[in-house]
């Protein structure tokens, strides 16, 4: 396994399909700030409050001049209907491959109720204008995060 992403170390190139259609990949952001975060799951309840919270300040990221896109292992169908469903405003990638996650290093073995398995860890990166990563929030718990991710992004030049 590859060493952990660390602030100041370029973030791994992706493209990767998007709701919608289309791909997007890291170089579609070059030149302004990304909030890259990673979920486990569409539709479920932490999923969705990380969304809706990052959604409600989704102007304001824009006034700090970054964007947010999400990325989870769900297929390109799910990420529609969820992002209809809560009128997300930014788009959402689908790396059932695994490969990006794995990139990030952010597919993880878990464990729930002693048994293991490999999932998501909920992470995300603010990448900086030119492709490197500036902060990374790890095992994050979603009450108040997308918040200090916005305090982050505005303090980032």
């Amino acid at each position: 396994m590859p060493d952990p992403l660390q602030a100041g170390d370029k973030a791994p190139d992706f493209k990767l399909p998007r709701d919608g259609e289309g791909f997007l990949s890291l170089a579609d952001f070059s030149g302004k700030k990304l909030v890259l975060y990673f979920y486990p799951k569409d539709d479920t309840s932490g999923c969705t409050a990380e969304a809706i919270d990052f959604n409600r300040l989704a102007g304001e990221f824009a006034a700090a001049g970054a964007a947010i896109v999400g990325a989870s292992p769900d297929p390109v169908k799910k990420h529609d209907k969820f992002r209809q469903k809560y009128e997300l405003t930014f788009p959402l990638l689908a790396d059932e491959s695994k490969a990006m996650l794995e990139a990030y290093g952010v597919w993880v073995e878990k464990s729930m109720y002693g048994r293991k398995y490999m999932g998501v860890e909920r992470t995300t990166l603010l990448i900086d204008r030119e492709g490197k990563i500036a902060r990374i929030w790890r095992k994050v718990k979603v009450p108040g995060h997308a918040e200090e991710v916005l305090a982050a992004a505005r303090g980032l030049a």
